[in-house]
């Protein structure tokens, strides 16, 4: 059997479709998996580093408005339409599997003109552009949250599945999570992140948070601020007089160990990504949710808005986020346990922990065998 996997322009877009390949390979080691992706977007770099075959095609985003700019996307489009097509009488698929971004339109488009069998991811709450026109050619379509069913106009085609999440979320125990950071496992835990970049937003309400938390040795902290921002952060900091270096805060640049973070935590504040968010629903984590305001379609408000509905999360717009508004409702809920718990069991509720084995039996029940 062979497939073709299809993302990309965001890691919201690439890290479900590496984790489909991983999947598809677990059930079957003899599936031929190739991912075809544009040939300069950060596809081409993360792709290979996970040991997955990869071949780019032309493409880019396509501009708001009419420009020649624009004019030389589309003739970009059209060339990746050939570049499939040839990509697909040589690899000869089984199945052609679209996780959204750009890249997703002409090989998802160019495979269902040739008949081969067709699938979707989408993540978000708010479907993307590029998922509803394609939505209307491929077999099935899966989704992440029961809101973006109202916004496909092909009920009949559409699966609910969740978003697979690491093995590891969920499963580490607090104390060993704890551990990890140096940190104590009886004391209540604060994860605060604004993405691998960082979220200037968000960091700068944090310090104003930091500095009513100075005081209070019972509160634990890891904050990652992130690669861009860390050093105005610091800076900042310094600034303030605030000494980030105690014993129950963790200021970093970066976080890589997500799992033993989530294991030791009892609130989340953060964006509100897709994939984020499939992490608390699975680890059970309540969260005060300030959306990228500049995402696609604004599809992080929708996934807020959707755990905010169900009681998993508090909402705040990254246009009212200031120190004191983020400290206001990070106090309220700290000072709650109760409502905390309620909150957490109402993120598990809304969980799809079996995501992945689920998104590879459509797989294999849709592909030509």
């Amino acid at each position: 059997m062979r497939v073709i996997l299809t993302g990309g322009g965001t890691g919201g877009h690439i890290y479900p479709a590496l984790a489909i390949a991983k999947g598809l390979l677990a059930r079957d080691a003899e599936i031929e998996i190739l991912y075809v992706g544009i040939q300069d977007g950060m596809e081409a770099r993360l792709v290979p580093e996970a040991g997955t075959a990869f071949k780019g095609i032309s493409g880019q985003g396509l501009p708001r408005k009419l420009s020649v700019e624009a004019i030389k996307v589309i003739g970009k489009s059209f060339k990746a339409l050939w570049e499939t097509k040839r990509i697909l009488r040589e690899f000869h698929p089984d199945l052609v599997v679209g996780t959204g971004g750009y890249v997703s339109g002409p090989v998802v488009l160019t495979a269902s003109l040739f008949n081969i069998p067709t699938l979707l991811h989408e993540q978000n709450a708010l479907p993307g552009i590029t998922n509803r026109i394609l939505a209307r050619v491929v077999r099935r379509v899966m989704v992440t949250f029961p809101e973006s069913i109202a916004h496909f106009g092909v009920k009949n085609k559409l699966e609910l599945v969740g978003l697979p999440v690491r093995q590891e979320i969920g499963q580490i125990r607090r104390v060993a999570g704890a551990k990890h950071f140096g940190l104590r496992p009886d004391r209540l835990t604060l994860l605060v992140t604004g993405g691998s970049r960082g979220a200037r937003t968000l960091n700068q309400a944090m310090i104003n948070v930091l500095e009513h938390l100075a005081q209070r040795s019972d509160i634990q902290v890891i904050w990652a601020t992130g690669t861009m921002t860390y050093p105005e952060t610091i800076e900042e900091l310094k600034k303030r007089g605030i000494s980030w270096q105690r014993p129950q805060w963790r200021v970093l640049e970066y976080l890589k160990d997500m799992p033993e973070a989530l294991a030791c935590t009892d609130l989340y504040v953060g964006r509100a990504g897709a994939t984020s968010l499939a992490e608390l629903m699975v680890a059970g984590i309540p969260s005060v949710l300030i959306p990228y305001p500049y995402a696609a379609e604004n599809h992080q408000e929708h996934n807020a808005q959707a755990l905010a509905q169900a009681g998993a999360a508090q909402l705040i717009l990254d246009s009212e986020c200031d120190g004191e508004r983020l400290w206001k409702d990070v106090d309220k809920l700290i000072s709650e346990p109760t409502r905390l718990a309620k909150m957490g069991s109402a993120a598990r509720s809304l969980a799809q922990p079996n995501a992945l084995n689920r998104i590879v039996d459509l797989c294999l029940e849709t592909a030509w065998r």
